[in-house]
Order: C-alpha cells, then structure tokens, then sequence
C-alpha cells in the first residue's frame, strides 16, 4: 500500500467494493486515465459510466443512480465536481439527500502544469456550506482506502479531496480512523493541525523546531466536516494552534478550526495556506514556495505564535 499512487488506491478500492457489491457504479467526466479506473473498466461492465466533459451531467446522473438505489462513486478534478458543478451537487445530491462519494483530485498545487484553472483553493469552502455533507482531504494510502470504504457504508453525501500521485506514508495500516484526526507527533508547546500534503511539511517542521527547544505537536485533521470539535477544544486546551492546509485560508481546514476554537475555547491562532491568489503554471515544489506552503513557513509561523 506505501508503494501505491492515490489513483491506484482509489480504483482498486472502488474495485474491491464493486466485485462484493452491485449497486457499486463508477462514473467519471473523460478522466479515467488520470485516476486509474480505466484499468478496471471491463471488470466493471456498465457499472462504468463515462458522462465525457460534462461534470454537471454527471452529478445529475449519479443522483439518478442513487435515487433507484445505486452507490455512485463521481471522480473529477476537484474545481470541476465543486466550483463547475456546484448547483447540482447542492441541489441534486445533497439537498435530496443521496448517497454519493465525490472524489475531487488535483488538490491544489498538485494540479501543477494544469494550472490556475484546474488549482483548486476553493473547493473545501464550497462543499462545506452543504448542509450534513461530509467532507475529507486524506494525506495517506491507508486512511484514503479506509475513508473509501467508510464512505461507502454511510449514507449520505461524502467529498473526498486527493492528490492522484504517491504521498509520502503516514501510517501504517492498523490505525484508528473514526475520530477524524490522528496525532501523528506528539509535543506539548504547539500544536500545528494539517491537513493532506501539509502533513508532511509540519511533520518536518516539527523536527526544526525540537532542535530549536519548541515541543510541536502535529495533527492530522483529515475529516473537514465535521469536525470533532471535542478533540479541537482539547488541542486548544494545551496551547497556540497552527493550521496548514494546501487550500485558500477562508473557509477550509484552519477557518473549521477558528470557528470551534473562538466560541469554545479561544486561544492564540495562525492559518497557513494560500492568501488571496489564483492558481498558476509551475512545479509543485514552486508553487508551494509560491504560496508558502512549506515547513519553513510553519516554522515562523509556530515562532511567531509563540512570541505574541
């Protein structure tokens, strides 16, 4: 599992799922080469449904499915299944209450050479403001194919935000994951609450700091919504919060945070993630210098909040 691409997790996942169940159906918008379902395309049959470049079609289609009793899995690039489709997923899916997992990828510089118009920053915002919609930004192999599979049992309507490419591993597989965050350093000074490819950086960051005498916890918050605000207060209990997210500051994982911490525990904060920009053309190591997205940007930020 370590040694799998995302893309190869989700196709073999939704596989898995469609071999024990037959009201699994997969549907994508002309990108299945980009996430791997094309390899299980004969296997699925007409469980396999390509709606071509019409991702609005599609989320139609996929509350269809799931009116008549299907189980619609809906991959696209995340700005299509949210900022293009949006009317539809709130409308069709989630305010007639369907089952559906939507599978947004490209998540934010990863889009990389796609650029400005394939980068989404704001689609953690956008699904969030869905009434009783689930939403996940997984940052792992393993919690991706246990999100999957749990999403897959709820009833609902479920968004799951992914790299396609190999992540660095996290964890190893017997990992807990129905809390909807996991510490993955423990410290005691800070905490930085991350989320999908910035867990790595702040687990980095991490390391910096203890050579500089700051203990950092970090914690991976891979469930957006809802988010458990128990083990939020809990981390506002022990001191200043950093959040880091591969995501426009407003409206994703460091304002989920900011909302349960200043009405129940209010405490010294700091959000990275991208501030008032567009996507753009570049490597992904350029872009996350670009915005500030690396561990030297935790790092002072951590600095900062401490010394307020």
């Amino acid at each position: 599992m370590f040694n799998l691409e995302m893309r190869q997790v989700y196709s073999q996942t939704l596989l898995e799922l469609a071999q024990k169940d037959e009201r699994v159906v997969c549907l994508e918008a002309d990108l299945s080469s980009s996430i791997s379902t094309n390899k299980i395309k004969e296997e699925l049959g007409k469980r396999y449904i390509n709606v071509g470049i019409m991702e609005a079609e599609e989320m139609g289609v996929a509350a269809g499915l799931s009116v008549t009793g299907y189980i619609p899995f809906i991959h696209t690039f995340a700005p299509f299944a949210t900022r293009r489709a949006f009317d539809q997923v709130f409308i069709s899916l989630g305010f007639a209450q369907n089952h559906a997992i939507i599978v947004g990828s490209d998540a934010g510089v990863t889009a990389e050479m796609n650029g400005g118009t394939h980068m989404p920053f704001e689609d953690l915002a956008l699904m969030r403001a869905i009434p009783n919609i689930s939403v996940y930004e997984v940052s792992d192999p393993h919690q991706f194919k246990y999100i999957l599979e749990h999403c897959y049992k709820t009833k609902g309507l479920h968004y799951i935000r992914t790299v396609r490419k190999v992540t660095p591993p996290i964890y190893e597989g017997n990992e807990a994951f129905g809390e909807g965050l996991l510490t993955v350093v423990e410290g005691t000074d800070v905490t930085i609450a991350a989320s999908g490819i910035m867990v790595s950086e702040a687990r980095c960051a991490a390391e910096i700091l203890l050579k500089k005498g700051i203990s950092a916890k970090v914690v991976d918050v891979f469930r957006i919504k809802p988010i458990n605000q128990s083990k939020i207060v809990e981390i506002a209990q022990m001191g200043p919060i950093v959040t880091a997210e591969n995501h426009n500051v407003i409206g994703g994982l460091g304002s989920a945070v900011a909302e349960v911490v200043v009405e129940q525990h209010p405490v010294k904060m700091s959000r990275i993630g991208v501030k008032e920009q567009f996507g753009q053309v570049g490597t992904m190591a350029y872009l996350m210098e670009e915005y500030e997205l690396t561990k030297e940007a935790i790092v002072a930020a951590v600095e900062q909040v401490l010394n307020k």
